[in-house]
């Protein structure tokens, strides 16, 4: 009887043995069904949702939607207040009406406002250049506007002018001027996105005066832009100056206790945000609505599709999930929990975000972060078990700084390492510019094949990491690694690898 027992024993542990070693993809993969994607992704980009713009109680049914889903899958509400969300209050600044602009007897119509106070007036404004520190040299702005061409000489376009935009202001403030205006012949591919991001702004508050109280891009064509270059410019601009009004929003919260007595105090963060741009211009088919499959259902889905796997194969590590609301405007849900968090933040030992604006290669999953953390080859291995090479942004568009662009640089600001997982691509090219804020992003445009292996990858990279002894941290000198030291108190363990 004893040997039977003790037989009976070494076939259990062997059973055993060989389904925890079979279970690693496979548990990563049960739980990720085609069906229930497309269900998740046709429902958030859907028509009804009106392109879930933050604030709007279209972006509350998608919220909803999300708190129950989770609700279902026996995730636990927000411990904060019991319920799944976390709401806030923003402050949204807008134009009640387009901006009456013209100078040289030009009328300009694609007007971005940064800043207005209400102004009705003709005068003669001075013409700079590009509004550079040399290009102030001899001339008197105090109290005057000052046209000059957007950016910089080496910078004209639109993505890198971006960069010159607060010292060009602060060069105007420094010199006493009334407001700057400043002139590109943008690509007209990109302009109209960057209007709509642009021409309405959202913030955590209420904001205050600004030193410079007018401050405008406007798009023209090179002819126009050519003509520029008297140093008086006839001026006449109307506007009734940017309005403010509060609106109320909220972050989607969940949480799932670890199994392990000591790292269930540990927490891996699952993120994305849920939040799209909403309704713009109708594009060439008459379609107004930015549906944002790709920015973000896939990342949101994403969460859905951990929490769900978590929710019935529980790692060692806790989770706490966040959908995001904001982010579109300025990353604000991540920045409003990072400084409201629900659970202590040196509990949150990683953040795996997910985001992206579209893919060009089903081969790839590509990860803003991927060579910035101990974590790089979980994610690596998690991308390959499913056929995907994972690869890292910044090999692909290392000057576009894409790491500090989406809701994970919010968590690392204050020193958690965190990672942006997105779907493959190679290069900006026609392909991602199709999609990324624009009315053709619709559920029925993916390849919901991939976006399976994507999502499978995903999963089994972060269980890899929520179930590893040794916690991640960021790789010795990264940017981030001063405020990990400062926020855990010490810096971790982390063992050297080739």
């Amino acid at each position: 009887m004893k040997i039977a027992r003790t037989f009976l024993m070494y076939t259990v542990l062997i059973v055993t043995t060989i389904v925890t070693a079979q279970t690693d993809a496979e548990i990563a993969a049960e739980t990720v069904d085609k069906n229930e994607i497309e269900g998740h992704i046709y429902f958030l980009a859907d028509d009804a949702l009106k392109g879930r713009a933050t604030g709007s109680p279209e972006l509350k049914i998608a919220a909803s939607y999300l708190a129950n889903t989770l609700r279902s899958y026996g995730v636990k509400p927000n411990p904060g207040n019991g319920t799944y969300y976390q709401n806030m209050d923003l402050y949204h600044f807008f134009l009640q009406e387009e901006i009456e602009l013209s100078f040289n007897g030009q009328s300009y119509p694609e007007v971005v406002a940064f800043d207005i106070d209400a102004i009705d007036s003709e005068e003669e404004a001075v013409y700079l250049d590009y509004g550079l520190e040399k290009d102030y040299k001899g001339k008197d702005v105090k109290g005057k506007i000052i046209i000059a061409k957007a950016g910089t000489p080496e910078a004209s376009e639109l993505r890198p002018a971006m960069g010159s935009r607060a010292p060009k202001r602060e060069l105007a403030i420094q010199h006493g001027a009334r407001g700057l205006i400043e002139v590109g012949a943008f690509d007209p591919k990109l302009w109209p996105r960057f209007k709509h991001a642009f021409e309405e702004r959202t913030s955590l508050t209420e904001g205050k005066k600004e030193a410079l109280p007018l401050y405008l891009w406007v798009q023209t064509t090179p002819e126009n832009l050519a003509k520029l270059g008297t140093e008086s410019v006839p001026l006449k601009i109307t506007s009734s100056g940017i309005h403010k009004e509060k609106i109320k929003t909220q972050n989607v919260i969940g949480v799932l206790e670890g199994t392990d007595p000591k790292l269930k105090e540990e927490y891996i963060i699952y993120s994305a945000h849920y939040d799209h741009i909403g309704i713009g211009r109708p594009d060439a088919k008459g379609d107004s609505i930015f549906n944002g499959a790709r920015d973000n259902a896939i990342g949101t889905t994403v969460v859905l599709t951990m929490a769900e796997n978590l929710a019935k194969y529980p790692t060692k590590r806790s989770a706490l999930f966040i959908l995001f609301t904001g982010e579109e405007l300025g990353l604000l849900g991540s920045r409003y929990y990072v400084e409201h968090p629900v659970i202590p933040l040196n509990q949150m030992i990683y953040c795996f975000n997910t985001d992206g604006g579209g893919y060009n290669n089903t081969s790839l999953a590509t990860i803003a972060g991927l060579n910035r953390t101990t974590a790089k080859d979980k994610m690596i291995q998690g991308a390959k078990t499913f056929g995907l090479t994972a690869l890292d942004i910044d090999e692909v568009a290392p000057e576009e700084g894409l790491f500090d662009r989406s809701d994970n640089v919010s968590f690392a600001k204050v020193g958690i390492p965190a990672p942006t997982y997105s779907t493959g691509f190679d290069a900006f090219d026609d392909e991602i510019n199709k999609y990324y804020h624009q009315a053709a992003d619709e559920a029925d445009s993916l390849d919901y094949d991939y976006l399976v292996k994507f999502y499978q990858g995903y999963i089994l990279s972060g269980r890899s990491i929520a179930n590893d002894p040794e916690r991640p941290y960021w790789i010795k000198g990264d940017k981030y690694e001063a405020a990990g030291n400062a926020l855990y108190g010490k810096v971790p363990e982390v063992p050297i690898k080739d």
